[in-house]
């Protein structure tokens, strides 16, 4: 098969599974191995590009040329590949541990489940290996699209008001800020290709490139950057299987990629470092990090809790982009991954809790771990990850943008991550160890073990040995990030 052939069936393969999973959905067994099937599929599609890839082959197919110059076109690039890595291996896990929590939790509308999530994949691999500007900005959109079925699943009056802060915030911020800062590039450039090196260098005075670059941060209202992070919050009503593929699998994911390619590809990290394109926004980023953290320890429901991490953590990827120098690229790039799987790992434990013992307050979790050994294991695995210790592979992350930040001589931003790094401890390790040392709730008594649906158990081991595997074998996301134009 040739890379241009594979790069098609990467956003064909899912919408096809889609309609395989729409066409069977009166028969759950062949619904759910339809899913598993296109999953597993896309995995191996995106994994046969990696060997052109690593070979510094840039594979490119053209979908259609509407207008002169304004092409819908895909092509595999180390940033995207990694990306597309990470979002398609993960929803081979997701699917395997939807199968226990939505017939455990007794779910309404399964079938409308699987085909939205397969078509929000087919929109994340868009993003993944979008070879412009354009044909970003129509799968970004598409993305939001079909998750917000996602998000108001369940159909109550909840659920329907988190379904439009969800559209309203990403459509207000992508429409009125990313879609002008497009048009403006195009003004100013005469393309919207991703080019090594950037499109921008000589184009503008440097506080008009500023602006510019402020509106793509800003428009990317997925990364969830101060102010526009409340949809985040919001869409928790959503299943858990839902919220793994907002916070880790696709769709902030989406959100932080978008900044990062367009510092690497749209600006170059040299036109960002010399005019000083992001000094105003490490502010933002800074203060995303820090208060996300804050207002997550105060939160006794334990998915609010997560979502507010993963706001903080966000920003961790974008502060790389904006070091704007090889280690913080590397490190905003690499923990695209890592974020993914320690997260990923967090909201499986919260969907197994809520599965197997029906508690959602984390101060209900007293004595917890007597029951559910493992779920509350894999989560301290996962909680270790998030704060960055050894032996876990968030740690790679905060290594390599700690050197960005030395590089650039900007201590105050080690400071942030060091502060970061303890509220992290604060408000995530104290779960684990409630749940194993503290007594259970009166009245309640914790005789023998009982977990999730053993799919959820499966799928949540595979992501906490994936914590543990990228801190010793993190080899080839490292050599993509690396091999990014610096």
């Amino acid at each position: 098969m040739s890379t241009a052939a594979a790069l098609y069936l990467t956003v064909l393969v899912p919408a096809l599974g889609a309609l395989a999973v729409a066409v069977t959905g009166s028969r759950p067994n062949l619904r759910e191995s339809m899913t598993l099937a296109a999953a597993g599929a896309l995995f191996l599609l995106v994994l046969s590009l990696l060997g052109p890839v690593t070979a510094g082959q840039t594979p490119r197919a053209v979908l259609a040329e509407p207008l002169p110059g304004l092409a819908l076109a895909l092509s595999a690039e180390p940033l995207g590949l990694l990306f597309a890595l990470v979002a398609s291996f993960l929803w081979i896990v997701t699917s395997v541990y939807a199968v226990g929590y939505m017939r455990g939790h007794h779910e309404p509308n399964q079938t409308r489940f699987y085909t939205c999530f397969a078509l929000a994949l087919s929109g994340g691999m868009g993003v993944a290996f979008a070879d412009n500007l354009l044909t970003l900005f129509v799968f970004y959109e598409f993305l939001t699209l079909s998750t917000y079925p996602l998000v108001t699943h369940s159909g109550t009056a909840e659920a329907k008001r988190a379904g439009r802060v969800y559209l309203g915030l990403l459509f207000t911020t992508s429409i009125g800020l990313l879609l002008p800062a497009m048009v403006w590039t195009f003004h100013l450039a005469g393309t919207l290709d991703f080019k090594p090196g950037g499109i921008l260098a000589g184009t503008a005075p440097a506080w008009a490139l500023g602006l510019l670059y402020l509106l793509y941060v800003f428009g990317t209202g997925k990364a969830a950057l101060m102010p526009f992070h409340r949809w985040l919050p919001a869409a928790m009503v959503a299943p858990t299987p839902v919220s793994a593929l907002l916070h880790a699998v696709a769709v902030v994911k989406a959100g932080v990629f978008t900044i990062l390619k367009v510092t690497v590809y749209i600006f170059g990290i040299d036109v960002v470092a010399a005019e000083g394109l992001g000094e105003l926004l490490k502010y933002v980023a800074a203060f995303t990090i820090l208060v996300g953290s804050l207002v997550a320890m105060t939160k006794d429901n334990l998915k609010a809790r997560l979502a507010y991490s993963t706001i903080s953590q966000l920003s961790y990827i974008v502060l790389g982009a904006l070091l704007a120098n090889a280690a913080g690229i590397i490190g905003g790039a690499m923990h695209i991954a890592m974020h993914a799987f320690g997260k990923i790992t967090l909201f499986f434990c919260a969907g197994a809790i809520l599965v197997a013992a029906h508690k959602t307050e984390i101060s209900e979790m007293g004595g917890l771990g007597r029951r559910m050994p493992l779920t509350m294991g894999a989560f301290a695995i996962g909680a270790f990850s998030i704060i960055g210790l050894p032996p876990f592979g968030g740690m790679w992350t905060k290594w390599y943008l700690a050197m960005g930040v030395l590089d650039n001589g900007e201590l105050w931003l080690l400071g942030v991550l060091l502060v970061s790094s303890l509220l992290n401890i604060a408000y995530l390790l104290p779960i684990p160890v409630r749940a194993f040392f503290d007594r259970p709730p009166d009245g309640e008594q914790y005789t023998e073990v009982r977990e999730a649906p053993l799919p959820s158990l499966i799928a949540i081991g595979i992501t906490a040995a994936g914590c543990l595997g990228l801190f010793f074998f993190p080899g080839p996301l490292y050599r993509l990030a690396a091999s990014l134009p610096a």
